[in-house]
């Protein structure tokens, strides 16, 4: 008897806390889903121990616990960072600026350039380069490019030594992004109001000369650099221009191209090649450059002086500024070279190529497809 009535009571107790169980299975589900909504609290149930806290009756009570999800704090604003460097204005005047707080690392490094390519290495001149020279001299020998005739070598010929060193100074300094034609005009005018001297440009008011250099490349920006030069030259060189290649690369708009066309011009000192954009073109059109230890073309006219500084005789520095330039002008022009008129063009890598992909020969060339 004693055993039944414990199996039955055994029994009991097994019900009991089983309903128990199903009855807090049923409140935890009830929570759940009411609480679905709200995603930052969960709120769940679930039986207290008996040793927990005997103070809170019978065992099996239940306990709420909320599980709060924890807000991101949002990060405080980072102080603004000081922008190294502004927004880029206008371009330099000259073709590729000069940078004149350049690291001495890597001066270093650009003095030091090496060229290396199928064709030329550091020291060796391409093949077949004196012949190419010397077909763009036979070229060149009516002597009917503009650079012969309004070229910078002509600003201030009919001038006494130092305004004419003056009236280079300002040539060189307007001729880059213009035409020769139009430097020439801007010149000429400057030189009808009596404004080729620093004296009268230091007195001259800078709008006056806005209008008489204009509509030359950067013309607002050139009137600046002209009314500070001409301040530098009478207060540093008693009126007269710099001397040296550094000096020169100091005043405001000169780089490196116009500082070697002015020692050339105006004190007839050769201290390295002049390169603008023609001399730059022509030069990797005929592989006679390439970057350091690569046989890509070089990026910019001061690599391409650099390069071709390393191997083309000292005697040809001076000449071969107007030589390209004036074939530049004339037939390896920068769209559409004219190729066929080239007698070099069988030693040319270049020569075809860019004129066969201008886009004029792309719409010929689309046309006769549709009317085929």
């Amino acid at each position: 008897m004693i055993l039944v009535n414990r199996a039955v009571s055994t029994t009991l107790d097994n019900i009991a806390w089983f309903s128990r169980i199903r009855t807090m299975n049923r409140k935890i589900h009830s929570t759940l889903s009411s609480s679905s909504s709200k995603p930052d609290s969960l709120r769940i149930q679930h039986p207290r121990s008996e040793d927990s806290n005997p103070a809170n009756g019978a065992s099996g009570s239940l306990e709420t616990r909320v599980y709060t999800r924890k807000k991101r704090l949002k990060q405080e604003a980072l102080e603004p960072l000081e922008k190294k460097s502004q927004l880029c204005g206008l371009p330099d005047i000259e073709e590729f600026a000069f940078k004149k707080n350049t690291r001495s690392s890597r001066r270093s490094t650009e003095t030091n350039i090496t060229v290396a390519s199928a064709k030329t290495t550091a020291g060796n001149p391409p093949e077949n380069w004196v012949e190419v020279l010397e077909g763009i001299r036979q070229m060149r020998s009516s002597g009917d490019a503009p650079v012969d005739s309004m070229g910078c070598d002509k600003a201030g010929s009919f001038l006494p030594p130092s305004e004419r060193r003056f009236a280079v100074l300002l040539g060189s300094l307007l001729s880059s992004q213009t035409k020769d034609q139009v430097n020439n005009a801007a010149i000429h005018r400057l030189h009808q109001k009596g404004l080729l001297t620093p004296e009268a440009i230091d007195k001259a008011d800078e709008s006056t000369i806005k209008e008489l250099i204009y509509p030359v490349g950067f013309y607002a920006r050139k009137a600046t650099y002209m009314k500070k030069i001409a301040k530098i030259c009478l207060e540093k060189y008693n009126g007269d221009i710099p001397s040296s290649l550094d000096d020169l690369l100091a005043l405001p708009g000169i780089g490196p191209k116009m500082a070697h066309l002015i020692l050339h011009i105006a004190w007839n000192d050769v201290q390295g090649i002049c390169v603008d954009t023609h001399v730059h073109r022509i030069c990797n059109r005929l592989g006679w450059v390439s970057r350091p230890a690569t046989k890509q073309k070089t990026s910019s006219p001061e690599e391409t002086r650099l390069a071709l500084q390393q191997w083309l005789p000292k005697e040809e520095w001076v000449a071969i500024n107007p030589l390209l330039v004036g074939f530049g002008q004339t037939i390896c022009t920068p769209l559409r070279p004219r190729c066929e008129a080239c007698s070099v063009a069988k030693l040319c890598p270049a020569a075809f190529k860019e004129a066969s992909s201008s886009p004029s020969s792309k719409l010929k060339k689309s046309k006769q497809s549709k009317e085929l």
